[in-house]
């Protein structure tokens, strides 16, 4: 799923992969990887991938609606709330 997302995405923005890779600084090979899900990217690489392609990536609450994204989260909150 991560992998379609991802290819959505860059497609969306008209970016080749090689195109791509040059913005984000990884090879093209790794970028394929990612989208054919024969390697796993770190979310981190996976926000950054989305912001290069204009996308953000938020999480949101299924009963408040409230929504956030991960530079909203202070990581005091995170162990906070284990």
């Amino acid at each position: 799923m991560v992998g379609k997302m991802l290819r959505f995405m860059r497609k969306s923005r008209n970016y080749n992969q090689a195109e791509l890779s040059k913005k984000v600084h990884y090879a093209r090979n790794t970028l394929s990887q990612y989208e054919t899900g024969t390697i796993q990217p770190s979310f981190d690489t996976i926000e950054e991938i989305a912001k290069e392609c204009g996308y953000v990536i938020y999480f949101e609450d299924i009963n408040t609606k409230k929504r956030f994204k991960t530079k909203d989260i202070d990581r005091k909150d995170i162990e906070q709330n284990k």
